[in-house]
């Protein structure tokens, strides 16, 4: 049997369960200038992955820089649900 795909799967699901709250905590504390931050890791984890010999930690890599693209994309959307309330703002954040 070959557990490749469903652990591969099973990765994903978590790196996306675990950008959700880095996209929320992101927004609220630093707002969407962390999107270069965002851009970067993506970059950095997609690029890496081209390098790495196991398919499997390729794989995995290659998803959570995918991911972090994703993120960028999300923290606008973040910013948008917190203007119409749906999520606190911070207001100890300056906003520009």
């Amino acid at each position: 049997m070959n557990f490749t795909g469903i652990i591969i799967a099973i990765c994903t699901f978590l790196t996306i369960g675990i950008w959700h709250p880095i996209v929320i905590k992101t927004e609220y504390y630093w707002g969407t200038r962390a999107w270069v931050v965002f851009l970067v890791v993506g970059l950095a984890s997609i690029t890496a992955a081209l390098f790495i010999d196991n398919t499997l930690l390729s794989a995995i890599v290659g998803v959570f820089g995918a991911s972090a693209l994703w993120g960028i994309g999300e923290l606008f959307q973040q910013k948008k649900r917190v203007e119409k309330g749906w999520y606190p703002k911070n207001p100890k954040r300056d906003n520009f």
